[in-house]
């Protein structure tokens, strides 16, 4: 794909990964084995509370095709077929879950110098449609996410965004839910080095009046080890350690608390990741 302002999914997405990517409170395993024909397998399993749930799917690629097929515990077969620059700078994928037959659709993504679009169809006789587009650079973005249900004639979602990157610094502006809530973030890198960065996020909502912040931050303890922790202004206390102990098996320890009565809300997460 060519360099550019990148898709509306992008606005904001470097301080969400910073404060809320790869803490959890379950116990999850997942393990990846390739065949001699190269189709990857991957099986995982989450435990949530008393409640088991688990998946395998697959991966093959072939030239600029790739095709995801995964079954899940409840037996729902979901399949993504991805079309990697059938044209410079378009991605096309297809995707649908058997047994459930409105849930065909397609989507169509494109990258240019100064903007990104994509765009999504049901493949139904009264579809959902959905336009997002970026237009801008890399460091000035502006852009719009908008959702059309033919069957109703409403608009399910119109959100907007706005992305400034300047060196080590990102700076986000959202406004979701038709206008009613106004999310502000920050991401700065502190060392390039040691993959150290601060990120915060302020979200608003006017129907409520509630205000909901959260910063956080990240640091490389070596090459192979990291840490991250966060705090929000309920006093959610989390923090996290990941390593990686051979190339692509991470190992991470997570833990959350509520700061207000931390003898009673202490939830410790586990997660394995195992690769060849």
């Amino acid at each position: 794909m060519v360099k550019g302002p990148g898709l509306y999914s992008d606005i904001g997405k470097k301080a969400r990964d910073l404060l809320y990517r790869d803490y959890q409170t379950d116990h999850k395993f997942t393990v990846t084995t390739y065949t001699s024909t190269g189709v990857a397998i991957t099986s995982s399993g989450i435990k949530k509370g008393d409640l088991l749930l688990g998946d395998v799917s697959t991966q093959l690629k072939n030239k600029n095709i790739t095709t995801d097929v995964k079954v899940d515990t409840n037996s729902n077969l979901l399949t993504t077929i991805t079309i990697d620059e059938p044209a410079p700078g378009l991605k096309a994928i297809f995707s649908f879950i058997v047994p459930d037959q409105k849930s065909g659709k397609v989507e169509l993504q494109y990258q240019h110098e100064y903007a990104g679009i994509s765009t999504s169809l049901g493949l139904t006789a009264n579809p959902v449609i959905n336009f997002s587009g970026v237009v801008g650079n890399t460091a000035l973005s502006l852009g719009t996410d908008v959702s059309f249900d033919t069957a109703s004639g409403n608009l399910t979602k119109l959100n907007a965004g706005l992305n400034f990157i300047h060196t080590d610094l990102i700076a986000s502006l959202l406004v979701n839910d038709k206008g009613d809530t106004l999310t502000a973030s920050y991401y700065q890198t502190v060392s390039p080095l040691t993959n150290t960065a601060v990120g915060a996020e302020m979200s608003h909502s006017f129907s409520s009046n509630e205000n909901t912040f959260t910063i956080g931050t990240q640091h490389a303890l070596d090459p192979l080890t990291s840490v991250k922790a966060r705090v929000n202004n309920y006093g959610r206390a989390s923090a996290l350690i990941q390593h990686e102990w051979r190339p692509k098996s991470l190992f991470t320890i997570s833990g959350e608390v509520d700061t207000r009565a931390i003898e009673k809300s202490a939830k410790i997460g586990l997660a394995l990741a195992l690769k060849p």
